[in-house]
This record gives structure tokens, sequence and C-alpha cells, in this order.
């Protein structure tokens, strides 16, 4: 999980300080005291993580708030807004369009995962109606070709390189050229890295970026740096015109804040953030949802699009109207759980719940629970049409509890842990009831919909109590202007 430890930490000191009956400044030194450790533990450089300290303290000004205010949402959206400007280069990436050909240039220091990022982007890509192709153009490391043609087969994308030909700046000519002529919209270039930054390296970076005029440069870097990622960063920037950065092994380094803020500090947009080998652990990094996320805040746009990527789209319309009557059934829950084990990485997907922080579902724990939802969903297939279209928990008398139990092979106590894990999700859907659902039946609109009223019923008490309750939770839509800035905290509100 990105960043588990750095998230939850933070989370922790805003609920200790939620704990607090007096908000002082005290309480408020305590809890930043504990967001300045957990983000130098993270490698975050000391002069940003003293200036987001510094902004918040001017931001919350105790003696200065009239009585009334709610200082814990004051606070909490002061942490929130300064964490997001710590990570916001506040530039814009190029972004790609479909049916016109647009040529990408990676480049990088060997071994951060370059030439497997490369397919990760491709096959990201290719999910979104794009047509793909990637071009080897390095020529330096041996089996990197072999290495691309295969990623490449598997995701079915299609590739050009050579075995004999040593020029990088010819093979990208004439892989590019190929891919415009059949008409690929996104044709990726991948160049030779080093283990060092090398006078050569750069030179052979210019080359090919003179040769093949690529419309964006990212340069792909190891999240194990740290903060030494502002250098690299801008040594690469100064050889060619980087416009965008992935971050990869953020799966399994401490340092990852580190290497995102020092990212942001050299201007340049972080787009993607790699967290782990397979082709799908592979994220968009969008700052306010991923800050959100680290608050155990969820991200309900990114839910929703993953759902939208599994959820075949004739059944999308029918699945929206069932949001809208909020009406929970068993049979809902087996569909959506199935949904849920094709998302991908269940710890991430389950991150993007409000209410679920990184460490509540460490990486390495995610066969545990996909064992757990296969064990409801056998214990679901016990059960008659009448149960599975039931939303009344009363139906499910002992004799009923014992004859699915015996079905299903597993124990009564276990078929009564599902069915409060049902009473839960249901309460969760129940708070999308009245939700004003997209004409088109596009889910991807799902998120931008919802007012505070909704908002209330699906957050947490505890969330919703640090927020101010609902009175707190209408006034903070109000300040910010609209429900898509408000959702915007909350992980949604932007357009993909």
């Amino acid at each position: 999980m990105v960043l588990a430890e750095l998230g939850g930490r933070i989370t922790r000191a805003l609920q200790q300080m939620s704990n607090v009956t007096i908000i002082d400044e005290k309480a408020l030194n305590e809890c930043l005291n504990e967001i300045t450790r957990a983000l130098l533990q993270s490698d975050v450089s000391f002069p940003l993580v003293r200036e987001m300290q510094s902004n918040i303290k001017k931001i919350v000004n105790l003696e200065e708030l009239a009585a009334g205010h709610n200082k814990r949402r004051i606070i909490e959206q002061a942490i929130f807004s300064e964490l997001c400007k710590m990570l916001d280069p506040g530039k814009p990436a190029f972004a790609p369009k479909k049916a016109k050909p647009s040529v990408v240039m990676f480049v990088g220091l060997q071994g951060a995962g370059k030439t497997t990022t490369c397919t990760k982007y491709a096959y990201y890509h290719q999910k979104k109606g794009y047509k793909p192709a990637l071009v080897c153009a390095d020529t330096f490391r041996a089996g990197a070709f072999d290495q691309l043609k295969q990623n490449a087969t598997k995701a079915r994308i299609p590739f050009y390189g050579s075995y004999t030909e040593s020029d990088p700046v010819k093979i990208a000519v004439e892989g590019v050229d190929r891919f415009k002529k059949e008409n690929c919209d996104l044709i990726i270039v991948d160049t030779s890295g080093r283990h060092k930054q090398e006078a050569t390296l750069f030179e052979e970076m210019r080359q090919v970026a003179e040769a093949t005029k690529p419309d964006l440069v990212i340069f792909v870097m190891d999240s194990s740096i740290g903060q030494a990622a502002f250098d690299q960063a801008q040594a690469f920037k100064q050889s060619v015109a980087v416009g965008a950065v992935i971050i990869t092994k953020m799966d399994g380094h401490a340092k990852g804040g580190g290497a995102l803020s020092a990212v942001a500090a050299t201007k340049s947009p972080v787009i993607f953030i790699g967290t782990g080998e397979h082709m799908d652990e592979f994220e968009v990094f969008d700052v306010k949802p991923f800050v959100s996320r680290l608050l155990g805040m969820g991200d309900w746009s990114g839910f929703v699009d993953k759902l939208q990527e599994v959820v075949p789209k004739e059944q999308q319309p029918e699945l929206l109207e069932k949001l809208s009557q909020g009406n929970f059934t068993l049979r809902i829950m087996y569909d959506q759980f199935q949904n849920i084990l094709n998302m991908g990485p269940l710890n991430e997907v389950m991150q993007m719940l409000p209410g679920m922080n990184a460490e509540m579902m460490p990486k390495g724990h995610e066969k545990e629970s996909q064992a757990k939802i296969k064990r409801y969903m056998t214990m679901m297939d016990s059960m008659t049409n009448e149960e599975l279209d039931s939303s009344s928990t009363k139906l499910f008398n002992e004799s009923r509890m014992m004859r699915i139990a015996r079905g299903s092979g597993r124990r009564v106590r276990e078929v009564m842990d599902m069915m409060e894990e049902y009473k839960k999700l249901a309460k969760m859907w129940g708070g999308m009831k009245g939700v004003k659902m997209p004409k088109n039946g596009d889910m991807s609109a799902l998120s931008r919909n919802m007012n505070a009223q909704h908002m209330s019923k699906v957050l947490p008490p505890q969330m919703l109590k640090q927020i101010g309750g609902m009175g707190g939770l209408q006034s903070l839509m109000k300040q910010m202007g609209s429900g898509k800035d408000m959702m915007g905290m909350f992980g949604g509100g932007k357009d993909k």
C-alpha cells in the first residue's frame, strides 16, 4: 500500500486531536508535531515540512478565531490544503488525445523500472480506448528488447525493436514512422538507461528526442532515492524537456513521501505511481484524491472509475438505478464482490472507500481478504432466490442460517459474520439513495452528483464528527464553492 505507515500516523494524529475536549495551542502543537515526525521519517525535506507547519499555524490562529468556529474542521482543512500544496507542482502534464498520434518518450536511470513502466502506461491507456504501441530504442542494456517484447505480447500491444541495429535513433525513428502509418494514437519510445548520470546518456536522449520530436518526455524514477529525487529530476530536465514524472516501487519504500515532494519542488508533475510488479499495480497520481486516501477520506471517483472498468457498459445503467433506490440485496453484494475481485489489488481498492486507511489492509494481506470474500460468496451460493433478493435481515432465522452453513460447508458463526458485513455495506449503499443519476448511465459522473446529505450517510461517524457533523459538512461545502470542489476534498470532482 502506498505510504501506508505515513497515512496511518497522520490519521491517528487527527483522531487523537478529535478526542481532546478543548482544542488549544497544546493540542494543535501535539497534532502538528506528530505529523511533522511522520513526514520527516518518510524522507520529506525539513524545509518543506517546516514551511507546511508554519503555514498551518498562520491559517489556524486559535487566539483570533471567534467563538462558535469549528476549530477541528479548520485545522483539518488546513492540513489537507498544505499537504496538497506540498505535492502539487501547479503545472498540468500533456495528455494524449484519441485518434491523434502522440509520441511519448521515456527516460531514466537503469534499474528504475522504465521498461516495465512503459508497458504499464501503454496498458492503462489501452483500457481507456487508446491504440498504443511500444518502440524499444534501448540498445545499451542486454535483454532490453526481449523484456519489452515479452511485456508487450502479454498485454497484446504492438511493439517494434531490433536485435541487430545498434543505433537507437534509427530504431526510434523507424518505429515511430511505422506506428503512425498504422494509425496508433499513442506511440511510446523506451530509451536506454545507465547506472549513473553520464554525459553519453544525456547526449543519446537529446538525439532521440530531436529525431522523434516527442509530445511528452516522461522521466521514470525509483522512489527509494527519497529527497535525492530533486537533483535527479532537475538534471534530466536540464538535458531534455521533461514534461512529467512517474515514480516507481512506491509499495516497498518508506521514502516515497520524500520522492513525491522533491519532484513537486522541481515543478514537474507526477502523473502515475507504480505500486508493484503486476500490470495493474499502476495508479494515476492526482494530488487531492491521493491526500484524501492518505488521510482515510477515500477516493470515490477513483473507486467509481475502477468499478466502471469491470462492470460491462450495458449493465452500468441498471447498477446506477439500484444505487439511486438504495435497496441493497445480498445478490447485489454478491455481484459487487465479483467486481471488486476483478478491480485489481484489493488493498488499493479498499483504500478508496471513506474510513479505510492504508494500514487497515497492509500489502501482503490481500490473499487473506480475497479468501474471505470468496467464503462469503460460497455461502451466498447456498441461498435461495428469495434470500438473495431480500433486503431484510429478519428473514434469516436460526434454521435458515444452519441450512446455509451446512450447504456451504461453513460454520453458523461465519454465516452470522457475513450478515454483519452485509448490514454495514447496506448502510453505506443506503446513503446513496436519492443521488441524481446521470441520464446517459455514465458511472464516472456519479461522484459529482452527491450532496452533503448523501456524503453524511456514507462517511464513517468518526470522520463526520471530525468535520463538525452535518452542519460542518454543509458549511464546508458552501465555503469551498460547490459540491464538485467538496468532492475534490474527498477524492472526487475530477473528470477523467
